[in-house]
């Protein structure tokens, strides 16, 4: 979909992290939407304002459309939901299809769930703590790859 709320607070979820453990020298990421709704926009002030309460700040973040160039890029591409993964395999060269999985697939026995969507429902706080938990668990698996 859009890039203004699951997107964004992930990326600020992972950066957090990694600030944390002091090696975002070895990371390179961003976020970005599967439509083109919200080009250059900052992130929902809802998502920022959920950030902020568990000091993150992703203020800073403007919307951009995923690019075939992405999956060339980066070594992982994770999506927020089913319906946005399988946009993506749709884009996505056949190559690098190995790259795409969802996002909470790095929780341990979550497999195959997705990030609900907080723009409707208001669950801002509890998409944070999804996010920043898969992250947790995701830089672990990265740093024991290193």
């Amino acid at each position: 979909m859009g890039n203004i709320c699951r997107s964004p607070t992930a990326e600020g979820a992972f950066k957090s992290q990694i600030e944390a453990k002091n090696v975002e020298h070895l990371f390179e990421i961003d976020s970005a939407g599967t439509h083109a709704y919200h080009i250059g926009e900052s992130p929902d002030s809802r998502s920022q304002s959920s950030a902020r309460k568990f000091g993150v700040d992703i203020s800073s973040q403007r919307g951009r459309q995923v690019h075939e160039s992405d999956f060339y890029h980066y070594d992982y591409i994770f999506a927020m939901d089913a319906s946005n993964l399988a946009d993506m395999r749709s884009i996505c060269p056949q190559e690098y299809q190995h790259k795409l999985s969802l996002i909470l697939d790095n929780i341990p026995e979550n497999n195959n769930k997705s990030v609900p969507d907080p723009y409707f429902e208001g669950r801002f706080d509890d998409v944070f703590k999804m996010l920043n938990r898969a992250s947790g668990f995701l830089l672990e698996t990265l740093l024991k790859k290193l």
